[in-house]
């Protein structure tokens, strides 16, 4: 039996969004749970679709002793702040410096994480670990499908080991797999070796669904390699792209029990994406052709019409407040049109206020000031009120306690569009959060929702169609449109697309 000190820290960084992460984003719970230390941890995970509840139960199926650090994440957003970031990462190292006879550490970690002042948080998480632990003991991280893996992050664990599916099903599930890639290095395993590859090009968020091809097919080759010709292990990261640093773009990690099969693993890996690099480059519509398409589908269909409102996605660091979906629904006179969810604290606590079945005259959303959006000004009725706290029941939260504070079931007057609201962002990636407000998803004609792609795994099998609707926002689906100024060199801004140069200079 091994002593395996298990922790975490979690955040995707956007760096071109509006809004920074905060140590009280970190306290306070929304989709997953806020900050819990030593045996909260323990209690504050169980039975979630989170990397670190699958190593805790893994590792003790395995027979090995759990003991807790701290964990913590925050909904996608801007920079984590100086001050988040310290106070965490401290927290972590003070619990891990209590522990004694140790053999192994885990760190449930996201791969994408950028603070004020580093452009590479998780390496200096891994960093400040090791430099406590030594490098005889092992070391072993999950990651997030969408990392932006650098060689620092490379070097310092014995290993990486990420998701492998987007929406992200797996979560626990590569939690289980860390674990039992631990227990193998503390069996003596060879896994010594590494190979990092980083791709020369931006993928977008909606390409990589591993619902749909190329992402399928990518997964499919990399657990065809895993397993064979002494690799251990290997992961394919499709990275983060709205995030302004060096390392951005995906990556394929290997290890081996030999530098020859680790570096062979990840070529191959690498070769098959790169092949497949013009087929990540996913339907996009606009905003107005996406409701025209939908409102034409919705007349004959048996089941709604899905849009995805990608480019204000919560997951990806919007403030999920645009309203430019909403008001395109609202123009072309959609029937039985939901939008899920709009934050707005304000609209949430008016309604509450004045009741169900109360009419208000509101400005809707817009409160994070994206550029060139203004507030959406209308009459409401109030037609349900939720105190948003609500169990996940779909593939991705299930079994979370979701808590979205003061909610409302808003309709806007003389239209057949409802809108939900919530006091704390999250994305709409679980049909809970209408039923927690009465709305059954299956009778909706067209759910308008704040989500990339998380929304496919419990939306996706209800929808008569999906698309991507790209409306303002802090994600955009065209790269090219972002400046970026600390991007490395040679990195293609869209599959085969421009080439970023330097900040004033593209091919």
């Amino acid at each position: 039996m091994a002593r395996i000190a298990v922790g975490g820290f979690q955040h995707e960084t956007n760096t071109f969004a509006p809004a920074k992460a905060t140590f009280a984003d970190f306290e306070r719970a929304g989709a997953w749970p806020g900050l819990v230390r030593g045996r909260a941890l323990l209690e504050g995970v169980r039975g979630i679709n989170l990397p670190i509840a699958g190593f805790i139960e893994e590792a003790r199926r395995l027979g090995h002793e759990v003991l807790p650090l701290s964990w913590a994440q925050a909904t996608p957003s801007a920079h984590v702040t100086s001050d988040a970031f310290a106070r965490i990462l401290n927290q972590i190292l003070e619990d891990l410096s209590t522990q004694v006879d140790l053999d192994g550490v885990y760190l449930d970690l996201h791969g994408a994480m950028v603070t004020e002042h580093l452009h590479d948080g998780e390496a200096v998480i891994l960093e400040q670990v090791r430099a406590l632990v030594g490098n005889g003991l092992p070391l072993v991280a999950s990651l997030d499908l969408h990392a932006n893996v650098s060689p620092e992050m490379v070097k310092r664990a014995d290993a990486l080991i990420s998701f492998r599916t987007y929406p992200h099903v797996d979560m626990a599930e590569t939690g289980a797999r860390a674990a039992r890639h631990l227990d193998f290095l503390l069996a003596g395993g060879k896994a010594q070796h590494r190979a990092l590859r980083q791709l020369p090009f931006l993928l977008p968020l909606t390409g990589g669904c591993t619902l749909v091809e190329p992402g399928k097919a990518v997964y499919a080759e990399l657990e065809a390699l895993e397993g064979r010709n002494g690799v251990a292990a290997l992961s394919f990261n499709c990275g983060f792209p709205p995030a302004d640093i060096p390392n951005a773009g995906p990556s394929v990690i290997a290890y081996g029990a030999s530098e020859t099969a680790a570096s062979n693993a990840a070529d191959a890996l690498a070769d098959f994406v790169l092949a497949r690099e013009a087929e990540f480059a996913a339907d996009i519509f606009t905003a107005e052709a996406a409701v025209a398409e939908a409102r034409r589908i919705a007349r004959y269909a048996d089941a709604p019409v899905v849009l995805a409102d990608t480019q204000d996605n919560p997951g990806a660091g919007g403030e999920g407040d645009t309203t430019g979906l909403l008001e395109e629904l609202v123009r072309q006179d959609a029937e039985r049109a939901v939008v899920a969810m709009l934050h707005d604290p304000a609209a949430a606590c008016a309604a509450h206020a004045a009741g169900r079945g109360q009419c208000l005259d509101l400005e809707l959303g817009n409160a994070s000031g994206w550029a060139g959006q203004q507030p959406f000004r209308t009459v409401v009725k109030v037609e349900a009120l939720g105190d948003g706290s609500i169990v996940g029941t779909g593939p991705f939260y299930k079994g979370a306690h979701i808590e979205l504070g003061p909610m409302a079931l808003l309709r806007i007057a003389d239209s057949d569009v409802r809108v939900v609201i919530a006091s704390r962002k999250m994305q709409a990636a679980d049909q809970a959060v209408l039923r927690h407000l009465g709305v059954e998803p299956r009778a909706a004609g067209i759910l308008a929702l704040k989500s990339s792609v998380h929304f496919r795994a419990d939306f996706q099998p209800i929808a008569a169609k999906v698309m991507v609707a790209a409306a303002p926002g802090p994600n955009p689906v065209d790269h090219t449109c972002l400046a970026y100024r600390h991007l490395r060199s040679g990195v293609r801004l869209m599959p085969n697309g421009p080439t970023f140069l330097g900040p004033t200079h593209r091919s």
